[in-house]
């Protein structure tokens, strides 16, 4: 990924808490077949430091799977975005060379896939993903509420994939090339639309570091 430096996030910890709060990933691989994606919900364990595991599942039918162990696998996570007009900009009546831009949180998981298909290990991969969906419901559903005989179906039809963190990349594109008071009308206009995510994010934006 292409990451200037004023857009660069390199603290782990807060691309850790980015990737737990997207609810998708897509996992690219590059295997026997060329290159495949699928789109699917990933849990982010801590261990190994520094960077951690992420875990996911797929389909048996899914030829994905079949890419663990063939070189480097990639994880793609999107936070929040917006597209940014130059009209928002305060210093445009100044400086009229402004162009639309689009800004945006972007993480990048590298690392090598392994799979698994161990029943009580995909149980728990199971069980742990929808808890954390459905903790915050009124009603929350859980595994246990099924058949079982029916859930060790369901789990003989799905794979279990683990992608240990090798390399941790972050991009937070958050119009930290303007001046402040563009930030600010920036922001402050995408607050007027709703994306208060994205306007909160620019007029926190600086330069990343270290924590």
């Amino acid at each position: 990924m292409y990451v200037p430096a004023h857009f660069a996030e390199t603290r782990i910890p807060v691309l850790q808490d980015a990737i737990r709060r997207s609810g998708i990933a897509t996992l690219v691989t590059n295997g026997p077949a060329g290159l495949e994606a699928s789109h699917v919900p990933m849990l982010l364990d801590p261990e190994p430091a520094p960077y951690g595991t992420l875990l996911c599942h797929v389909a048996r039918d899914n030829p994905q799977w079949r890419s663990a162990g063939e070189g480097e696998s990639l994880a793609i996570f999107l936070g929040p975005d917006a597209y940014v007009s130059p009209s928002t900009y305060a210093t445009k009546k100044r400086n009229p060379k402004v162009v639309p831009t689009w800004n945006y949180v972007a993480i990048h998981a590298y690392g090598r896939l392994e799979s698994f298909d161990d029943e009580a290990r995909l149980r728990d991969l199971v069980t742990r993903l929808t808890r954390r969906q459905e903790v915050p419901r009124a009603d929350p559903w859980a595994v246990t509420d099924a058949p079982d005989d029916y859930v060790r179906m369901m789990l003989r039809a799905i794979v279990g994939l683990s992608l240990p963190i090798a390399r941790l990349e972050g991009k937070w594109k958050m119009s930290q090339n303007r001046p402040p008071e563009d930030r600010a009308s920036a922001a402050a206009s995408l607050a007027r639309d709703g994306n208060e995510a994205v306007a909160s994010l620019i007029t926190g934006a600086q330069k990343p570091g270290p924590a």
